[in-house]
Parts: structure tokens; sequence; C-alpha cells
């Protein structure tokens, strides 16, 4: 098609005789201009954004637009269908926050990034109603009175309603502002939901707002599984609090284990080098190599290749990674009765690999998954009592849980703190009867004698009493760990002092703690946190041992 003239003079006409002919075969789509809106009032919720700059104007447009006389149509953006969509188009997202959000996590105003913060008037109603207590719940709702008194200070009511940047406290990643319900807002609910239940007010300030900014994403943010399931059916979005996710998916989560392929040798036998090393009457052989597989490997990962025509299996793990070179140095086999552990030995490939970290007195931070079964606490008392007992590395063991029931609660318990945990601690009980029993030749005498001198140097504690206190030289197990949060975890790790180490046991799939699902839970935070540290390592456990009752039940129950 050819082009038409340009025209002579600026802002002239063309003639009918310059536009060019369409062809009669082809299908020309017919053009249309976009749809204009007249210009809304922009109310104190809007940002103003930095302009890009514009181009010279011709003297063609100088002439057409006053620079006194604004324009009276403006291109208004429709409102894409997906909150998550509104990053794209450049204008930052209004998340409105509910209260469970604020209680599980203090720090959550600040963790938008670029993006607004709002809260409606029956947040703060509702965090009132929580303040008091001892429990996590009131010490967070504390926490974000005090962050809010922070951020209000100094503030008057026209600086309030224009937005308070969440940068004020030093918090450099929060880029955007908080806005409080200021206003009393046309509040419009379908026909049979109660206007004075919290939830549903909530509800409307989101739907309030969306009327009054079209042009912007209004995001609904709750822990609440029924409040998002509420919005999504008034056709609302809303969205879960991600930012305490460790993983989406779990089955994403470090196994601690990688498997290598067939042909592991051929590629990385070039340039192999190997050399073995005697530690306390044990030869251990090491093995420094590149190839494709080292980018992937972590600091104590286990590798293992199985058996393949007749060949021994081998068993390893990652010593050392410099760049693309990583050392592999192979296991003590604790499946051997020679290198009993307490009298355990054992069972599969996992629990070799568990005890050689929790043998392993350069390991100070061991985690352990597994569903019920997999021997992850008798292990773990196992190899702190040849500790303790046998090679004196540390003075005593010290075992805590966290006290969530299965059913209802009991109520209180009398006694001392011991004697308040002993309930909780059944499985500990049950796995030193099993360990009590090896010996069948100390006689019933021995064997009480024994018991007496091990329950000397267990310690029961209590979660509630541990702020504050330093560990030196201890065995420190943290049973059902996936019932704590990242915060509590936190508090927990730091209680370490010299010469202690740490095993956190559990399984993901066993959570009873409100608001805590598997990938928010502390044991989840730390095995992500902690994978690649040379002082510490993780297993997660396959194969149930207990008994094949138990494991035909796990699999068909």
């Amino acid at each position: 098609m050819p082009l038409p003239k340009l025209p002579t003079k600026p802002a002239a006409l063309l003639s009918p005789v310059d536009y060019p002919k369409a062809d009669k075969s082809k299908i020309v789509k017919p053009f249309t201009l976009p749809a204009v809106s007249t210009p809304r009032k922009i109310e104190a919720l809007t940002r103003p954004t930095a302009r890009a700059p514009q181009a010279p104007a011709t003297p063609a447009a100088k002439a057409k637009i006053s620079p006194l006389k604004p324009a009276k149509t403006v291109i208004t953006k429709a409102k894409p269908p997906v909150s998550r969509r509104a990053g794209k188009s450049g204008i930052s997202k209004l998340f409105v926050l509910d209260t469970n959000v604020l209680m599980h996590d203090p720090s959550s105003l600040f963790r938008f990034e670029e993006h607004d913060v709002y809260l409606p008037m029956m947040t703060l109603e509702e965090l009132d109603d929580h303040k008091k207590g001892m429990t996590e719940v009131a010490r967070n709702a504390r926490q974000v009175s005090r962050s809010l008194d922070a951020l209000v200070g100094n503030m008057d009511g026209a600086s309030i309603e224009d937005g308070i940047p969440l940068s004020k406290l030093g918090n450099k990643d929060a880029k955007g502002r908080l806005f409080f319900q200021t206003k009393l807002q046309n509040i419009v609910l379908p026909e049979g939901l109660p206007v004075g239940k919290a939830d549903n007010q909530i509800l409307g300030v989101v739907r309030a707002l969306e009327a009054q900014f079209p042009g912007r994403a209004i995001v609904l943010v709750s822990k609440d599984i029924n409040m998002r399931i509420k919005a999504c059916a008034l056709g609302l979005p809303a969205e879960e609090y991600f930012n305490d996710h460790v993983l989406e998916d779990t089955d994403l989560l470090y196994s601690g284990i990688l498997h290598l392929p067939d042909d592991f040798w051929n590629k990385h036998g070039k340039g192999i080098e190997s050399w073995q090393e005697n530690k306390n009457g044990t030869g251990t052989t090491f093995y420094r190599l590149t190839g494709p597989l080292v980018p992937a490997m972590l600091m104590n990962q286990f590798v293992y290749m199985e058996p393949m025509n007749g060949e021994p299996a081998f068993y390893g793990k990652v010593r050392e990674i410099n760049g693309k070179t990583a050392v592999l140095q192979t296991l003590r086999d604790y499946a051997h009765t020679k290198n009993n552990v307490w009298g355990v030995t054992a069972r599969n490939r996992e629990q070799n690999f568990a005890l050689n970290l929790l043998m392993n007195p350069e390991c100070d931070f061991v985690t352990l998954l597994g569903q019920a079964g997999t021997g992850k606490t008798l292990l773990a008392l196992a190899a702190g009592l040849a500790q303790v007992l046998e090679t004196k590395l540390y003075n005593e063991i010290i075992v805590t849980r966290v006290t969530v029931p299965v059913g209802e609660d009991i109520g209180f318990l009398p006694g001392t703190e011991e004697e308040k945990m002993s309930p909780w601690m059944g499985a500990f009980d049950d796995n030193l009867e099993v360990l009590n029993k090896s010996d069948s030749d100390a006689g019933e005498w021995g064997r009480a004698a024994t018991q007496d001198l091990i329950r000397s140097r267990i310690k029961i504690k209590s979660l509630n009493f541990m702020r504050g206190r330093t560990f030196v030289n201890k065995f420190l197990i943290i049973d059902e760990a996936q019932n704590l949060t990242p915060k509590q975890m936190k508090t927990l790790v730091t209680r370490a002092g010299p010469g202690t180490k740490i095993i956190c046991l559990g399984n993901i799939a066993q959570i009873d703690t409100p608001y805590l699902t598997e990938g928010s839970s502390g044991l989840t935070y730390v095995v992500d946190r902690f994978k690649g540290w040379a002082h510490s390592g993780h297993v997660t456990l396959a194969r149930g041992e207990r008994s094949r009752l138990a494991d035909h039940a796990s699999e068909v129950l």
C-alpha cells in the first residue's frame, strides 16, 4: 500500500485524492478510539508518582493546547480482573489487612514493599480486644499497637489522610504508605449478611474502596480461610499472607539427600583425587572431584548410589564445596552391630545418614523430619545418651516440646515443672524403656540402677521459661517442632551456648497449632534457612520402622 503524501503545512488536512485506496479483496478492521471518561476527584489515597520525561512539543501541539487550561478528557485504564496483574501497569496495590495477619506477624505492616497498606477501623477495634493477656497473640497485638503509635507520632490529621510513609521507622524495604479509615464510608453488603459482624464490616470497606478507586487494585489480605471464601463469593479479590511462607509447595523442601545418577563417576571422574584419613580408629576416604552436578550440592548433604550389577553401594557426605570443586567423604556404617549407638543400629539408609549427623561433634544443629514410626526420637535419644554417658561430650540431655493437645485440654496439672511436663513426654519414656532393655546381662537391679542414672542426666523443661536462658555443653532435643512458629524457633535456637547441640524433630504433616501451615511452620523455616551451613545438617526419614501394623496403618488410613 503506498504511503500518503506528507502535509506541507503544520496541522494541514489531506485531500481526498491523497488517501490510499484499500483493496476490495482484503478485509479491513475498523479502527475505534478508546473510551474516555471525565476525570474523577483524587482523594487522599492516590499517591503522587514520578512523571516520565516527555518529548518536546511540536508547534502544532503548542497551538492546540493551552498551558492554562487542562485537558477536559483523560483516558483511564480498565481495572485488571486479578490483583496480581496490577503491578504490570505501574500502579501500586492497596492491601487491606485483616486483624489475624497483624496478630500472626507484627511486622507484616512493613512486608508489602512498594504497595500501600490500609487499616479499617474494625481492625483497630479487634486489636484492642486482643491486647490483654500473656499469650503470643496478645504480645503480637501489643507490638502492632506500639508500631502504629510510633508511625502516627508527630502527624496531624491532614498528614494521616495523605498517608504515613512506612519507611518512617527505618524499614527501607517498605516504600509504600499506611492509610487509616478516617471517614465513614457508605458500606453496602448483600442482603442476608449481618452488618454488625467484624468480618462483614471489613468486606464492606473493601467494596467501598473498590467503588471509590476503580482504577486501582484493592486486595484483602487475611489468614482466615472462611473470610477469603466470603470475599471471593462477593467478587472481591482476597489473598493469604504469603510473606511468612518459606515454600509454596512442601514437596520442594530440602531433604538433605541427593541421589547420584548411574553415570556419576564417568562424568566426574576426570582429574579426581582421593585420600584416606584415620580418626578415632575409623578410616575415612575423601574424594575431590569436579563436574556438572557439583553446583547443585550443598554442605553436609548426603549423596548415595544404589548397587548396580553386584557393585557395592556408595554412601557419602559433601564435606567441602569450593567453586566448581566438591569434596565427598565416605560415611561410617551405623547399620553394623560393631558401630551401634547405645545398642541401636540403623535399619535403613536414611537412619544411617541421621546417625552420622547426630554423632558428629562438628554438627551443632540437626533437623530430622519424618512420619510416625521412622525413629526420630529413638535415634536422637540414643545418640544423646551415648555422648553424655559414654564419651562425656555433653553434660546432660534437655528435652522440651510444644504442649499442644490433640484432643481437649485436661486442664492444669499439679506438681513441679518436670511433673507438669511428664504427661507430654510419654514418647521419651517409651523410647527409654526400649533403650534400657537392650542390656540383658545386667539383671533387674542393674537395669534399675542404669535407669536411675539415665533419669538423673535427662532434664525436661517447658518452653514457657526458655527466654533469657543459655545452655552450655547440653544436648537439647526439641520434639514436635512443627508446632513452633518461626519466632518461637528463633527464641529456642538462640539459647545455645558453647558446646551445645540442638536436635529438632517433627512431622510437618501433623501440625496442631492454629494459623500454622506446612509452609509457615518454624520447622520448615529452619530447614530452609540452615541448609548449606557447614555446622548443620538435615535428613528426611522416609521408611517407618515401628512395626508392620504401624506401617500399614500410615499407608491405608
